[in-house]
């Protein structure tokens, strides 16, 4: 049976991402259509990046109907749900999967779902295909959830994971306009960047992310592997930067050493960015991401509070933080830093540890964002009484929710307020108090 795969991103919706203007391929459907078409199955990609709903609606009516798979995350339900029930209207076979669907089984379901993929795509979509879609085959298939004849979801057991990521065709980038993603970024930015990806999967226990694709496994391709796809990379689409896209790109140290050898031997160099973790950087790392050609890391700091950290599950010290900052600085790599406002427990003297912790650290960016608890995370859980939707679950995504009883939103805005007056270049001192008197004076501000 025809596959139609499409991830549900439509660029053209978003104001805030067209200001920023940094769109990437969508790879996990890419490796799905590379997987599948080596199989000899026959796959089309709808590329929602730069298209419209309207368009895609086209082809679903148009048909002849055929099966979808829909990538979905947290951010895009709404799209997902509108493209499955456009699709179940037409008569498509509608197979849902991503970080998100699985989570929300019985809803999605109910929505016009015909079954959900749970984790790594390719081989349970590989046997879906070989049984033509037949639906007395799918319980037999693991890594799937089918609904039962009561409403609930029924799942068919764990994926199965792949074992030598190597033996995988790399993304169907030929299959999407990737010059046109190119065009996008220089346009806004003079440079131009394509992502890839050397492993899947992330092996740490912070509470608040979600595993719910690839579980706690890390799996890693052979350096050579890696570095035929940049070689080929560059050949083909002469980006000027490369986005390293690991969940924590500097894991294995050897594994690091090895790849810097195999480019230099092939007098390979490109610049990038990637993600760390701060225990995973030490001076012989720095230097080498930097002779790599590395110009960022973002590292998840998420807070200046220890005690907060340790609430996280982070496994990090805050002082592990402040010398990959200081690393990264020596070595002339740019550093980014990922905070995080309002986790369980979080007080004014946490928020105050934090704008120190980033004073101290001086990076080169920074980014905050409220947290907000993902179904099927242990945070989620410790939290799920206390949830409050204001909205209907079909119209919100998780990060439209409250937790009784934590600051106010507005809380945070001035938890934000202060930190960038005094990051400021040239700090207004009479911007800081104001932003910490507004801090105080909302302190006692919840939400209901």
């Amino acid at each position: 049976m025809k596959l139609l795969l499409t991830h549900a991103y439509f660029l053209g919706e978003d104001l805030k991402e067209r200001q920023i203007m940094k769109p990437y391929a969508p790879l996990g459907i890419l490796y799905l259509s590379s997987h599948l078409r080596s199989k000899g199955f026959d796959i089309d990609i709808y590329d929602s990046t730069f298209g419209s709903r309207e368009d895609l609606f086209a082809i679903l009516d148009a048909g002849p109907p055929a099966a979808i798979g829909i990538y979905g995350n947290l951010m895009t339900r709404r799209n997902v749900l509108d493209i499955a029930s456009r699709a179940h209207a037409n008569g498509w076979k509608v197979i849902l999967g991503g970080p998100e669907p699985a989570n929300y089984a019985e809803e999605y379901l109910a929505s016009g779902a015909d079954l959900i993929v749970a984790g790594e795509g390719e081989y349970a979509l590989e046997r879906l295909l070989a049984t033509d879609m037949l639906p007395s085959a799918w319980p037999s298939i693991p890594g799937i959830i089918i609904g039962s004849p009561d409403g609930s979801a029924f799942r068919t057991g764990p994926a199965q994971l792949i074992p030598d990521l190597d033996s995988q065709p790399w993304p169907d980038r030929e299959r999407v306009d990737i010059p046109r993603y190119l065009k996008a970024w220089r346009d806004q930015h003079g440079t131009g960047s394509v992502s890839l990806i050397t492993a899947r999967g992330c092996p740490y226990h912070c509470n608040w992310c979600s595993h719910s694709v690839y579980g706690k496994t890390h799996r890693r391709r052979s350096p050579k592997s890696v570095v035929d796809e940049v070689a080929w990379i560059q050949q083909r689409y002469e980006p000027d930067m490369l986005w390293l896209a690991d969940d924590v790109f500097t894991i294995h140290h050897g594994w690091i050493m090895e790849y810097a050898a195999e480019m230099a031997r092939r007098g390979i160099k490109i610049p990038f960015e990637c993600i760390t973790r701060a225990d995973r950087l030490n001076p012989r790392i720095a230097e080498t991401l930097a002779a790599l050609g590395c110009f960022r890391v973002w590292i998840g700091s998420e807070s200046g509070s220890q005690r907060i950290l340790d609430a996280m599950q982070r496994g990090v010290k805050i002082e592990q933080v402040r010398e990959a900052v200081s690393l990264c600085k020596q070595n002339g790599i740019q550093s980014g830093m990922f905070l995080m406002w309002g986790y369980e427990g979080e007080e004014i003297a946490d928020v105050e540890a934090t704008v120190d912790h980033v004073k101290k650290c001086r990076p080169d960016v920074f980014f905050t964002t409220v947290s907000y608890p993902i179904k099927g995370t242990p945070y989620f859980e410790k939290v799920a009484s206390r949830l409050v939707s204001i909205l209907p679950w079909e119209s919100r995504t998780d990060r439209e929710v409250q937790v009784r009883g934590r600051h106010s939103r507005m809380f945070y805005q001035h938890a934000d307020e202060l930190l960038k007056s005094e990051m400021a270049a040239k700090p207004d001192i009479s911007k800081i108090l104001a932003a910490r008197q507004a801090l105080l004076s909302t302190s006692r501000e919840v939400e209901a």
